[in-house]
C-alpha cells in the first residue's frame, strides 16, 4: 500500500515540477498613510517596490537610463544608490505615480507636488522607495483615493494591493484597494470600508492556492465529520492568533521562513494521510494518532496565520478601527475555508460509502498530488 502511493506521489512530483516556487504568484503591495497636511492640503506618504517602481516608470516614459542605474543599485544592494537613481530620474517617476494614484476633493482632482526627496526603506525583505507628496485640493468634506499602481496590464506583477491607512474628514482607519476596487472614499458608512477587508481575505484564500491544498490535504486524511471539523477548527484557531498578533505588529516573522514553513505543512499533513493505518475510529472523541495530527494542524496554523498577516501588510498602531478591520479580514478567510470544506468533503463522503476502492483511490491520489506540490515549493522556497 506504501509503495503504492509512493509510486503515485512520485509521478505526480514530476508532473508538477514546472510550478512557480510562489504559490501565490507574482505580486506586490503599496502601503500609502494619508493625512492632513499644512494649510488645508493632503499629505500622502507612499512606499513601493523600489525594482517595480524603476522597472514600470522607465517603460513607460521611455527612460532607459533609469532603468540601467536603477537596476545596478539593486543589484548592489546599495540604498544610497537606489535614492540617488530615482533622484536623477524624479520626473519619470513622478509621473509614473501620479498618473496613477490621484486624490479628489468633492469630485474635483487634486494637484499633487513631490514633499521631500526619494527614501529607501525595507518591506516583506525587499527594497521599497518611499515618497511623499503634497496635495493642494479645493474645500471639501469628502476625500477619494484611487489607485492604479502596477496594473496588470503593465505585465510586471498581477494583483496589486493598495493598503491605506488615512486620518482625513474626521475619520481614520485603514482601506484596502485593488484592480476591482480601485477608490475609497472618507464619507464611506463603516460597513463599507469593513466589507473591503472581508473581500479581500476571500480572494486571499481563494488566490493562494498553498492555502486551499492544506485544507485539501485536512479533508482527504478525515475520514468523518467531527475529524474535519476538530482540525479545521483547531487550524482557524492557531492562525487567528498569528495572523492578529502578526498584524498588529506584536509578533515578526521573515517571509523566507514562514513560506517553506507553510509549503513543508501542506506536504506533512497530506503525507500524515498516506502513511497512517487504516483503523478503526473510537466510538467518541479521537485516538491518540487523532490527537497527534490535531497539534500538528494547529501549530502548522500558527504559520499559516503569519502567511496571512504578510498578505495584508498593515503597520499602524493599534486601535479599535484597525481591530475591526483585521477581525473582518479573517471572517473572510473562514467564509472561505467553510465553503470549500462544505462542498468538498460531503463528495468525498459520498464517495467513500458507495464506491469505497474509488474513494480510497480518490483520497489517496488527492493527498498524494498535494503532498507532491507542496515538497516541490518547499524546496523552491528554501533554496
Amino acid at each position: 500500500m506504501l509503495f503504492r502511493w509512493l509510486v503515485v506521489l512520485g509521478a505526480v512530483a514530476i508532473l508538477l515540477v514546472p510550478q512557480p516556487a510562489g504559490a501565490h504568484g507574482f505580486s506586490s503591495t503599496v502601503y500609502v498613510t494619508v493625512g492632513h497636511g499644512e494649510q488645508g492640503h493632503v499629505r500622502t506618504a507612499l512606499e513601493l517596490e523600489y525594482d517595480l517602481l524603476v522597472v514600470s516608470a522607465a517603460d513607460a516614459h521611455g527612460d532607459d537610463q533609469l532603468f540601467r542605474d536603477g537596476d545596478a543599485a539593486f543589484r548592489d544592494g546599495d540604498a544610497a544608490g537606489q535614492a540617488a537613481a530615482l533622484a536623477a530620474h524624479a520626473d519619470a517617476a513622478l509621473h509614473y505615480v501620479t498618473e496613477r494614484f490621484q486624490v479628489t476633493a468633492g469630485g474635483q482632482a487634486c494637484t499633487p507636488s513631490r514633499a521631500g526627496d526619494f527614501t529607501i526603506g525595507r518591506q516583506e525583505g525587499v527594497p521599497y522607495a518611499g515618497l511623499s507628496l503634497d496635495w493642494a485640493c479645493p474645500p471639501a468634506s469628502e476625500h477619494e483615493i484611487r489607485a492604479g499602481l502596477f496594473a496588470d496590464a503593465e505585465g510586471y506583477v498581477k494583483g496589486v494591493k493598495t493598503i491605506v491607512t488615512y486620518d482625513l474628514d474626521g475619520h481614520s482607519g485603514s482601506a484596502a484597494l485593488d484592480a476591482g476596487h480601485a477608490a475609497f472614499s472618507t464619507g464611506q458608512a463603516w460597513y463599507q470600508r469593513f466589507w473591503e477587508f472581508f473581500r479581500l481575505g476571500a480572494e486571499h484564500l481563494l488566490t493562494g492556492i498553498d492555502h486551499i491544498l492544506f485544507l485539501l490535504a485536512l479533508i482527504a486524511g478525515s475520514r468523518r465529520l467531527r475529524e474535519i471539523v476538530l482540525a479545521a477548527t483547531s487550524f482557524t484557531l492557531a492562525h487567528s492568533v498569528t495572523f492578529m498578533l502578526a498584524a498588529l505588529g506584536a509578533v515578526d516573522a521573515p517571509a523566507h521562513l514562514v513560506e517553506p514553513v507553510i509549503a513543508l505543512s501542506i506536504a506533512v499533513v497530506a503525507v500524515w494521510h498516506l502513511l497512517k493505518p487504516a483503523q478503526d475510529l473510537p466510538e467518541k472523541g479521537l485516538d491518540r494518532a487523532g490527537w497527534i495530527r490535531l497539534a500538528v494542524v494547529f501549530c502548522f496554523g500558527l504559520v499559516h496565520g503569519l502567511g496571512f498577516a504578510g498578505a495584508l501588510g498593515i503597520d499602524e498602531p493599534w486601535s479599535w478601527t484597525l481591530l475591526w478591520s483585521l477581525l473582518v479580514f479573517n471572517v473572510g478567510i473562514e467564509v472561505v475555508q467553510l465553503g470549500i470544506i462544505a462542498a468538498a468533503f460531503p463528495l468525498l463522503m459520498l464517495l467513500r460509502r458507495h464506491a469505497p476502492k474509488a474513494g480510497r483511490w480518490t483520497t489517496g491520489g488527492v493527498a498524494a498530488g498535494v503532498a507532491a506540490m507542496g515538497l516541490i515549493w518547499f524546496f523552491q522556497r528554501a533554496l
